[in-house]
């Protein structure tokens, strides 16, 4: 019966989620669904195991939902996106239309801007880039998606994307973890991404097709930040809440080139240094003390790295930037707003899992996963997948499988000589694929923005998305287990 309840209130989260419900309802709803058909105690469940679990997720990294937020509006509002999208358009010209818009979204999610914010930027500039290419406006989302969603959030190491921070308190890893075969990774959803991207355009023009007769509206950017089912789904998917892209008041004139993308050279140099230099030197053998919860450098390390490297960025930011901020309080009010819902969404997302896993029927949950054939790389993968997949958000899925497993995968790398930087790359790259299902927000609120639908580019965000992130996947864990990290 504990087995069939899991079953059944996770059905019911994923169902009801994908019609728009708030996660902040299904998710403490679902939790004590599960303890029910357990007979577990109900309100214990509710205000030991879930709560304890969403406050600590909430404590561990807000401070990154929060820099990361206020750092991509500030960077929207300063126009430094929009003069970065301008120059990878200037530069590299309609001919090559597709690779203009996967450059401008890597190069701003890779410095830190959120991916909605780059979303609701780059999308007006690809629709003009896009028709003046004659190129087939459905597969604009998956140009974008490849730029934003793939291998910047979850393979590039030093990404200061919050699925890549996750990993971090249960590793003790750092944003670098295993940086030659993340570079690998990513290199592989590239190349694959682009291939694809270019076969259906050349597709496309033999078959005569243009950009089509459906121009995007001048609001379709403020209408898809205001629909309220995209706002529901988005929330666990990114760490921006989409309303507070349309608040504040964006610069007349971006900053030139060379300041527009200081903030973001800012952004991994210092996360950088933080990571290889400054941390490693500290002494943190204070924070073994009770006032400090009995933590150790190893666990906070890396999290103290993305939220210093976005601080100061975001300081270097406002100082460049300062007269082409008019309403400096509103953005930065817009910002430090939009960071709220996404983080105690997720982290409800994390409270249910901890309930879950709190189950003696999860037992039989976990067994399965550690016995599946390949070895604790596989299984790893599969975990992160499956739950990513489900809940339709690679950090909430991610935190899930880290929250209930990552102890014992630890210890299996611990005994088997496995580097946890191997781990937290495979766990990160995993989670990042199959989230990208129909339901995820980022999938659902990039397809709005793009005025199109799922029928017209879903396909194309498939192939670049989930195809390209699982070779990425198979790549790194074949290496991984015959040369270990590196």
């Amino acid at each position: 019966m504990g087995l069939l309840g899991i079953l059944v209130a996770l059905g019911l989260l994923i169902w009801l989620a994908y019609r728009g419900w708030s996660i902040l309802l299904l998710a403490p709803a679902a939790a004590i669904l599960a303890a029910a058909l357990a007979g577990e105690p109900l309100l214990a469940h509710w205000t030991q195991t879930f709560m304890a679990s969403a406050a600590q997720f909430v404590m561990q990294f807000f401070p990154i939902f929060l820099l990361g937020a206020l750092f991509g509006k500030l960077m929207e509002d300063s126009g430094s996106v929009s003069s970065i999208a301008k120059f990878m358009t200037e530069r590299l010209g309609h001919e090559r239309a597709v690779l203009a818009v996967v450059l401008a979204g890597a190069i701003v999610t890779y410095g830190g801007v959120s991916l909605f914010v780059a979303f609701f930027v780059i999308a007006p500039m690809a629709h003009q880039l896009f028709r003046s290419a004659a190129i087939p406006r459905r597969l604009m989302p998956a140009a974008i998606a490849l730029g934003t969603t793939t291998f910047t959030m979850s393979a590039l190491p030093g990404t200061p994307a919050i699925q890549n921070a996750i990993p971090m308190p249960f590793f003790g890893t750092t944003p670098f973890a295993a940086p030659g075969l993340g570079i690998i990774a990513a290199i592989v959803m590239f190349g694959f991404g682009m291939w694809w991207l270019g076969r259906a355009e050349r597709s496309a023009r033999a078959k005569g097709e243009g950009y089509g007769d459906a121009a995007p509206g001048p609001d379709d950017a403020e209408h898809a930040a205001e629909d309220l089912v995209v706002r529901e789904r988005a929330t666990t998917a990114s760490t921006f809440d989409p309303p507070e892209a349309i608040h504040g008041r964006p610069s007349d004139a971006g900053p030139p080139i060379a300041l527009a993308a200081l903030p973001l050279i800012i952004v991994v140099a210092v996360n950088l240094a933080m990571s290889f230099f400054v941390l490693p030197r500290m002494d943190g053998s204070f924070l073994a003390h009770p006032e400090w919860d009995g933590t150790s450098l190893a666990a906070v390390g890396g999290v103290w790295a993305v939220v210093t490297a976005l601080a100061v960025a975001i300081v270097v930011l406002i100082a460049v930037n300062y007269r082409r901020l008019p309403a400096l309080r509103d953005s930065m009010d817009a910002g430090a707003n939009a960071s709220v819902l996404p983080v105690v969404s997720v982290a409800s997302l994390v409270g249910f899992g901890s309930v879950v896993a709190a189950l003696p029927a999860f037992a039989l949950v976990r067994d399965w996963v550690l016995g599946i054939e390949g070895g604790p790389l596989v299984s790893l993968a599969v975990a992160t997948n499956v739950l990513a997949a489900l809940t339709g958000s690679a950090s909430g899925g991610l935190t899930i499988a880290l929250d209930a497993l990552a102890s014992t995968y630890l210890k299996i790398a611990h005994e088997q000589g496995i580097d946890p930087g191997l781990l937290h790359r495979v766990a990160v790259i995993g989670a990042g694929t199959l989230d990208s299902l129909p339901h995820n927000g980022a999938v659902v609120t990039l397809l709005a923005v793009c005025n199109s639908t799922h029928r017209e580019s879903y396909m194309d965000i498939v192939m670049v998305s989930i195809v390209g992130g699982l070779l990425a996947l198979a790549v790194v864990i074949v290496l991984g287990s015959a040369v270990g990290s590196f």
